[in-house]
């Protein structure tokens, strides 16, 4: 245990100390210079390299190094050595002086000052020195040694700057100007003498050019008279010595042109010889060449026979051996087809019997079916006619009185309803009967309608409604003496089933 807490001690010792390291540890660029300070009589100054700081015990300031532009103005008019009011415009390139004493000075003056601060700071140094320069020059000087003021103020201001810690580095006049417009009457001086200056110069130089001009003419037309005189000179020489040239150039063509006569007759012959050997040459070759090539047009001729005689051999055997296997082939296809119609009839056979067997097992199963629909429909008919027989058994006359009776009103609507149909009726009865037997004789028309149809339905069905009537009056309940015939009872029977 004390060795692992010795461990863990050594550990947070260690980690302690790197964090403290990192953030002690601190690093200057090279545009700002770091001023440490609290523990030592002397601040250190770093620039463009790193250091430690104490924490809590030193602090750390910094100090711009970068250049730094300061405008310098003059606000109100300053008069120069001849008493002109001037406003001159000048710009100012300064920096904190490169070295560890000018750092110190400039952090004394302007620690942790962004550049914009100094320049306010220096600014109104810098346009004193300037004012007190321009009160020793000049207008004119001014104006046309601009370097050399630029020069003086910069030796004027900087042993005030050194003090600061300050370097200048430039200082250029951008501008001067007056309120009373002199530098302007200098310029318009100046520039008419100029101009005075530039003409009689122009003048004395054209007049020269002219002068010159002149004599280069002489010159020059002397030159031409002289360049011509010897041209001629030079072109009659040549004349002459192209006429001797040509008269040699004429005599050595004419020895040229016979000695080349001569010398292509002598050509002409010796081709003509060579032309008459070549030709004997030639035939001679010919006719070797001819006895080989017969020879060899013979040889050909045998060996294309040979070859021929051979092809055709091979073409007939190959010929007779693929006639044999095509039979074959055309007798194992043969077969093969012959098997598989076998096959297909058998399968074709076997389909149809299949077929048949499922129609007759689907003809026998659908009278089987109908068959036994027919017969439960007679068996549920008997059985309905059964019922209904007993349903007929259990009706009594008053039963059927009381069906006939419930009939009775229908068959009188059915009776009168031509007479309903009637709208307009006149009856004309004869001279004076009054009795109105005419409209009698319409009404009493309905009873002898309705006894017709009791005589149709008993003539029809064998029933008397009077009979059925009757039964159901008192005297044929006391008697009991209504006899119905079998014929009569059935048809009850039956308008009471259809009912």
């Amino acid at each position: 245990m004390d060795e692992m807490a010795l461990f863990l001690l050594i550990g947070a010792a260690v980690l302690l100390l790197v964090f403290f390291m990192f953030v002690s540890y601190v690093k200057a660029p090279p545009s700002f210079a770091f001023i440490i300070s609290g523990l030592s009589a002397q601040p250190r100054v770093l620039i463009g390299k790193g250091g430690f700081r104490v924490p809590f015990l030193e602090r750390l300031d910094k100090v711009y190094l970068g250049q730094i532009t300061v405008d310098i103005k003059t606000e109100e008019s300053v008069p120069t050595n001849d008493f002109i009011n001037v406003d001159v415009d000048a710009v100012a390139k300064i920096r904190v002086t490169p070295n560890n004493e000018g750092t110190r000075l400039a952090a004394k003056n302007f620690l942790n000052m962004d550049p914009a601060e100094i320049a306010s700071q220096l600014q109104d140094s810098l346009q004193g020195n300037m004012r007190e320069i321009i009160g020793t020059l000049d207008l004119r000087s001014l104006n046309t040694d601009r370097d050399g003021f630029s020069d003086q103020v910069m030796q004027k201001a900087q042993p005030d700057m050194a003090k600061l810690g300050i370097e200048i580095i430039s200082c250029n006049i951008q501008n001067v100007t007056d309120r009373e417009g002199l530098i302007k009457d200098l310029g318009a001086d100046n520039t008419a003498k100029i101009k005075k200056d530039a003409a009689i110069n122009r003048a004395v130089a054209e007049r020269d050019v002219k002068i010159e001009v002149s004599k280069a003419d002489k010159d020059a037309n002397d030159a031409r008279v002289d360049a011509d005189t010897a041209i001629a000179i030079k072109n009659n020489d040549l004349a002459l010595k192209r006429a001797a040239l040509k008269r040699e150039a004429d005599t050595a063509q004419a020895d040229a042109d016979a000695a080349y006569a001569i010398q292509q007759q002598e050509q002409q012959k010796t081709i003509n010889i060579k032309t008459v050997e070549a030709e004997i040459e030639k035939t001679k070759r010919e006719q070797i060449l001819s006895k080989e090539q017969i020879e060899i047009k013979q040889n050909q001729l045998a060996a294309e026979i040979e070859k021929k005689a051979d092809a055709d051999k091979y073409k007939v055997e190959r010929d007779a051996a693929a006639e044999l296997e095509q039979r074959k082939r055309v007798a194992e296809a043969q077969k093969y087809e012959a098997e598989q119609r076998a096959l297909a009839q058998n399968a074709e056979s076997d389909a149809t019997r299949y077929r048949l067997e499922q129609e007759a097992a689907g003809i026998k199963a659908k009278g089987e079916a109908e068959a036994y629909a027919i017969q439960k429909k007679g068996e549920a008919e008997a059985l309905a006619m059964d019922k209904k027989a007993e349903a007929y058994k259990k009706y009594n006359n008053a039963a059927v009185v009381q069906m006939m009776i419930e009939v009775l009103p229908q068959v009188v609507e059915n009776v009168a309803k031509p007479i309903s149909a009637i709208k307009d009726v006149h009856v004309y009865s004869g001279a004076g009967n009054s009795d109105g037997s005419g409209v009698a004789a319409m009404s009493g028309g309905v009873p002898v309608a309705i006894k017709q149809a009791f005589d149709v339905l008993k003539s029809a069905t064998g029933v008397d409604m009077a009979d059925i009537m009757r039964a159901g009056t008192m005297e044929a309940k006391v008697t009991r003496n209504v006899n119905l015939n079998d014929q009569a009872r059935d048809a009850a029977d039956n308008i009471i089933g259809n009912k």
